[in-house]
């Protein structure tokens, strides 16, 4: 049996811990910034759809 404390932290611990905040921190930003993205591109493809609708509604008019 170990004569350390389970309160006492070894640098090896403590620097798995900071990895792993330090990866689910990222993580959390990645998922913010693809879900930025992809409603970014829904809206540029609605505007898209209403443009080539309109397009061809006035080409059906002539």
């Amino acid at each position: 049996m170990s004569a350390r404390k389970s309160a006492e932290l070894s640098p090896e611990s403590i620097a798995r811990s900071n990895r792993r905040r330090l990866a689910a921190e990222e993580g959390a930003l990645a998922l913010a910034d693809v879900e930025r993205q992809s409603i970014e591109i829904r809206k540029n493809m609605a505007r898209l759809r209403e443009a080539r609708e309109a397009k061809q509604a006035a080409d059906a008019a002539l």
